[in-house]
């Protein structure tokens, strides 16, 4: 998808990413909030569930304000609460890639399966250490994917 409103290969506002899973709950919650902060307005991120768990992990909000990303304003929503183009749609499981919707993966779209840190079983550090390893995981590909969309800004 060609940017729109470009001027000398610069996009006109920010690229619109989604990030699902499947409940909406940590992953695509600390995808969302690590590519806000990251972009630093590049990127205009959401994230939704294919079935919302109705809540955010703690977890997952504790390990984001560890990075200085607040996310506790973050809620579970699904697909239909989010709009509904986006310049690239992210999976970020493998149940979710499936039972997206095919218009929202028609668009750009890049599955990255991503362990669900919240199945992690254990004592509290154990599990804070899982969606640790998934908060920087996913931090390192998305300062990847900002990087490739900023070349396709400098492109055209």
């Amino acid at each position: 998808m060609k940017p729109k409103g470009t001027k000398k290969g610069r996009r006109a506002g920010p690229w619109s990413v989604l990030f699902v899973c499947t409940g909406n709950a940590a992953r695509s919650q600390m995808a969302e909030g690590l590519a806000n902060h990251l972009g630093r307005g590049r990127i205009e991120a959401h994230s939704a569930g294919t079935l919302p768990a109705g809540m955010v992990m703690s977890h997952a909000l504790a390990v984001m304000k560890e990075r200085g990303i607040d996310i506790s304003g973050h809620y579970s929503k699904g697909l239909d609460e989010v709009p509904a183009r986006f310049d690239r749609v992210i999976t970020l499981c493998d149940s979710a890639v499936r039972e997206c919707p095919a218009p929202l993966i028609e668009a750009r779209h890049e599955h990255w399966s991503t362990p669900d840190p919240s199945f992690v079983d254990g004592d509290p550090e154990t599990v804070r250490a899982a969606f640790r390893q998934v908060r920087d995981r996913l931090e390192s590909q998305i300062a990847a994917l900002i990087e490739t969309l900023a070349g396709v800004d400098e492109d055209g």
